[in-house]
């Protein structure tokens, strides 16, 4: 599809990348409605824990947050919000070792893990009560959202209307490179602090399968990819993981429509992470590429609703045939 001439301009004080990536965790002050908890089980027998806020529509809207997120971070509340005022019941759904839970087996989350994305679409979709199904996933989640359209082709159950990934790694390869820079280095920082604890959480639970010893030389996600998320989800090094698990190789393959969703000021993504010529040629991929947002960012100088936010309610309704 041909490439969209993003509308978005934000006030002038947030023309930051920086601070458009950082304000909204920090001084967002956003509440919604107390969702209805449903642990579900996976095949391995593990579980997901799903956050359900119910609508008076059948749609349904499900939910992916980012690394080391979960469903009740701002960026998700914001999206539940404008779908749920909108009549849709929406699904935010926590990946695995994230809904404040270790999970049970040694895996965790990464991004290729579509898997579970499968196990919550069809847990929701055997129901009945949804004849319209909308997808959205942030930053990793963006990615195992992207995943999950391109393996499944054309043979997506016919509910599923449509997607959107939001400031998504497509390329996990250059976008690794651009993690590593200094500029992210207090992002680095935070993360690391947290997936370190979740490293020493599994070494708990499989003390001779797992070492927290390698954590206190780590300091890039390369060295933590190749050393932990690669060996455990059976890609053995971590440049092998980028390959296979980055979504960028079966957006080709996406047959329901599919919003990407990106800024050209966020310093976690490479240019290759926004791959504008496969969508100005693609039936079904659409590329919009602001010039600000930072990283899940795209403020609108207001509580709610972000820009981000109105953007998938419109595409979800456009995807659905609500609008003309």
């Amino acid at each position: 599809m041909p490439l969209l001439s993003s509308s978005y301009r934000p006030p002038f004080h947030l023309r930051s990348g920086f601070w458009q990536t950082i304000s909204p965790t920090l001084y967002r002050k956003l509440t919604w409605r107390t969702p209805v908890r449903e642990r579900i089980a996976t095949p391995d027998d593990d579980f997901l824990d799903l956050d359900w806020y119910s609508g008076s529509a059948r749609s349904l809207i499900i939910v992916t947050h980012g690394l080391e997120g979960n469903s009740s971070r701002k960026y998700i509340l914001g999206m539940v919000r404008i779908f749920n005022e909108a009549g849709f019941t929406v699904c935010a759904w926590n990946m695995r070792s994230c809904s404040g839970e270790i999970n049970r087996q040694l895996r965790f989350y990464h991004s290729g893990a579509s898997d579970d994305l499968e196990t919550v679409t069809r847990h929701a979709l055997t129901t009945g009560r949804y004849d319209s199904v909308f997808l959205v996933g942030f930053s990793l989640g963006g990615n195992v959202t992207a995943r999950y359209f391109g393996e499944g082709g054309s043979s997506l159950p016919p509910e599923i209307k449509g997607g959107m990934a939001v400031s998504v790694p497509l390329d996990l390869t250059s976008s690794a490179v651009e993690l590593d820079r200094f500029r992210n280095k207090i992002f680095m920082i935070r993360f690391l602090h947290y997936l370190g604890k979740k490293v020493r959480a599994k070494e708990a639970l499989f003390p001779d399968r797992i070492s927290s010893e390698p954590m206190k030389n780590i300091s890039t996600f390369h060295a933590f990819d190749n050393t932990y998320t690669a060996p455990i989800h059976g890609y053995g090094t971590a440049k092998n993981y980028y390959y296979q698990a980055s979504g960028i190789r079966v957006l080709d393959q996406i047959h329901r429509p599919f919003l990407i969703l990106n800024s050209a000021d966020d310093s976690f993504l490479s240019p290759e992470c926004s791959p504008e010529k496969l969508a100005d040629t693609h039936p079904f991929v659409t590329l919009e590429k602001t010039r600000y947002g930072g990283h899940c960012g795209f403020m609108s100088g207001k509580e709610f609703p972000y820009y981000s936010e109105e953007r998938a309610l419109w595409f979800a309704k456009t995807a659905a045939g609500m609008v003309p």
